[in-house]
């Protein structure tokens, strides 16, 4: 007898978590850039003796430099569905998440209040400042609502401030396209392209916190 009854059918394929995979991938080069030139720096320090920073400068500068390195790779795989669907990964990856971005937040913010480079570069150092601030604020914000278990709200403050903390990388690619368009690298262009990169990837991060909240509603 040939049965009629009707064949399982598999789960629909918008049901199962995506892996953003290319994301993370795509995250994870963006990030590879200024790491690279941070992992630099480091092998820098203590070579030349004669223009060796102090000892707390140099501190603050190894803080600056491994805190938001650890914080751009990590956080590149919190932006896969997949890994952020299980709540272990994801509280374990924020409890050194957040610590590590808000020493290299706090860092930067040291490193542009003491400022002690060329006096042209002065500028530069404010403008990184202007958004080292914004990032350890939301951070702290962050934290706060994931205490009070506000979830969409944790994740769009870590979204924004991850957003600032990868910019090394969009602000690289900037550079290059700026000099490949034949314009001028000098310390007053490269001030307002730095600031561009901060501008650009704060744009994404809305964007993204938007398509979030989009995507809830439809779930709701």
């Amino acid at each position: 007898m040939v049965s009629t009854s009707a064949p399982t059918r598999p789960a629909p394929a918008r049901a199962r978590r995506r892996s953003g995979w290319p994301a993370v991938t795509g995250l994870l080069l963006l990030s590879a850039l200024p790491i690279l030139g941070g992992a630099q720096r480091l092998g820098e320090l203590g070579t030349d003796p004669a223009s060796a920073p102090s000892a707390a400068l140099a501190g603050v500068i190894v803080a600056h430099i491994v805190g938001m390195s650890l914080y751009c790779l990590l956080g590149a795989f919190q932006f896969s569905p997949a890994l952020r669907g299980r709540s272990a990964w994801h509280r374990r990856a924020g409890r050194v998440l957040i610590p590590a971005g808000m020493v290299g937040a706090l860092a930067s913010i040291a490193l542009a209040v003491f400022f002690s480079g060329p006096a042209d570069e002065f500028a530069l150092a404010i403008v990184r400042i202007v958004f080292a601030v914004p990032m350890l604020v939301f951070l702290v914000l962050a934290t706060a609502a994931i205490v009070r278990r506000a979830f969409a709200a944790h994740g769009a403050w870590m979204t924004r401030a991850y957003a600032i903390a990868v910019t090394g990388g969009t602000q690289a690619l900037v550079l290059i396209i700026w000099s490949v368009l034949g314009g001028e690298t000098g310390v007053v262009s490269e001030t307002w392209l730095v600031g561009v990169g901060f501008v650009i990837n704060s744009l994404v991060a809305e964007g993204i916190i938007r398509r979030r909240a989009r995507r809830d509603v439809r779930r709701g």
